[in-house]
């Protein structure tokens, strides 16, 4: 069925919404005969008895249930796609920095063909951690749809737009902007610039949402009224399809005999979503000092320890920066929490020497030291503290409270740069008499 793509406002709110008049029940979730004869199914995010506050389900109607479909078996596809836990080499605490990955050019690759992952945490096996991953596509995904039994995706466009076709809706994301894919939702990729790049984060754990904003108030940050999910949309075509599946890591497929977006109504607040990263209200301080990065959370995955993320989306927007007598870039820190940090476009202030570009990455793990770079030290120190704007930039984070372990595949890569400790050798020793 063809429309045009239109969302609905709102995060974690429950939604009802229908590409046909009179397709959702009213008054029961799974009547008797359901209208149309569709097919009533739950798709739940969380267990049946999480607080009312946590769960998180939504009732679909379908033209053919989910489960009409043949046994699974391997899928030998996305060669560097992996899954915590990551035990192909020893965990490193060396500060480590990747160029962008090149867009395909030997062979078309669509966006399951062309994950990489660089590291993670945790086990996939007992809901804990997060897996980073990139992508570098050049294709459409056809008569083909991938979800992960894992965890939630979250997407983070760098170069050119994703068409997201699930089963709940239609999303565009493009660069500046996020999209959120929960665990089990079948989905594919269409590329309408043609060839796209961008980050992955795999959450193993509770579900990504809104951080608290404690004595900041009720306003600030990313506000619910600004994320949007899809109305529903579906496809009523009878082709083959492959479903590709990552179930326990590893990846598994199927053949259907229909299109898997067949989804006519649906109404609950489980659904994939986007936010424009542009939207974000970014508080900071207007006295003096460098506030601590949590104020730029756009999202959190809770873990056990109450203000400890299992992981936490960060952004660095731009913003003005107006602290007196004080460094204003990043200081140097040493941290409980590891950090992963892309960057989608410009550059980074606490990185003026060059190396961290659009596109690449860079690891910090847990207590090894960091910081600006001496070309972004020497500028900052130098700097006459009048109000300025940072403008033209935004890079993020992917923040958690375990080690990032690396795969084998980001150690040995050309793309990492061997040089990265380089950036803090020049400093001169401070004197005190």
């Amino acid at each position: 069925m063809s429309a045009a793509i239109r969302y609905l406002p709102g995060f974690g709110n429950h939604v009802a919404t229908e590409a046909v008049a009179g397709a959702l029940p009213v008054g029961r979730n799974s009547p008797q005969k359901v209208p149309f004869g569709l097919y009533a199914e739950q798709l739940s995010g969380t267990a049946f008895t999480a607080p009312r506050q946590e769960n998180r389900r939504s009732w679909l109607y379908r033209l053919r249930p989910a489960a009409a479909h043949a046994p699974f078996t391997r899928y030998e596809g996305a060669p560097q796609l992996r899954s915590a836990p990551f035990d192909e080499v020893p965990p490193s605490p060396n500060r480590l920095r990747w160029d962008p990955l090149p867009l395909p050019s030997d062979a078309p690759t669509d966006f399951v063909d062309g994950l990489v992952t660089y590291g993670g945490t945790g086990d996939v096996a007992t809901g804990s951690g997060v897996a980073i991953h990139g992508y570098a596509a050049s294709a459409d995904m056809v008569d083909r749809a991938f979800f992960s039994a894992d965890g939630e995706l979250l997407l983070v466009p760098q170069h050119g737009r994703l068409l997201l076709v699930t089963e709940l809706g239609r999303i565009e994301v493009a660069p500046l902007q996020i999209a959120v894919i929960p665990r089990g939702v079948r989905f594919a990729v269409a590329l309408p610039d043609g060839a796209a790049r961008g980050y992955v984060c795999e959450n193993y754990g509770s579900a990504f949402r809104l951080p608290e904003l404690g004595p900041i108030g009720a306003n600030g940050l990313a506000n619910p009224r600004d994320f949007e999910t899809p109305v529903a949309w579906f496809e009523d075509r009878d082709a083959p399809c492959q479903l590709i599946q990552k179930f326990q890591g590893c990846l598994w497929e199927t053949r259907l005999d229909h299109s898997p977006f067949d989804v006519v109504a649906w109404h609950g607040n489980l659904a994939p979503y986007r936010y424009d990263l542009t939207r974000f209200n970014t508080i900071n301080t207007v006295s003096f000092d460098h506030p601590d990065p949590s104020i730029f959370t756009v999202l959190t995955s809770p873990s056990d320890t109450p203000g400890t993320a299992n992981c936490d989306f960060v952004i660095f927007p731009p913003r003005w920066m107006v602290a007196e007598d004080s460094f204003r870039p990043p200081w140097f820190h040493r941290n409980v929490m590891s950090e992963f940090m892309g960057l989608i476009h410009g550059a980074y202030d606490a990185k003026d020497g060059g190396g961290f570009v659009p596109g690449g990455a860079s690891l910090h793990n847990q207590m090894n030291g960091h910081g600006p770079d001496q070309a972004a030290y020497d500028k900052a120190v130098a700097a006459e503290l009048k109000p300025h704007k940072i403008e033209g930039t935004m890079a993020f984070m992917f923040e958690t409270r375990h080690v990032v372990r690396t795969t084998r595949w980001a150690v040995e890569t050309p793309l990492m740069q061997l040089d990265y400790d380089d950036v803090w050798s020049g400093f001169a020793k401070a004197r005190v008499a």
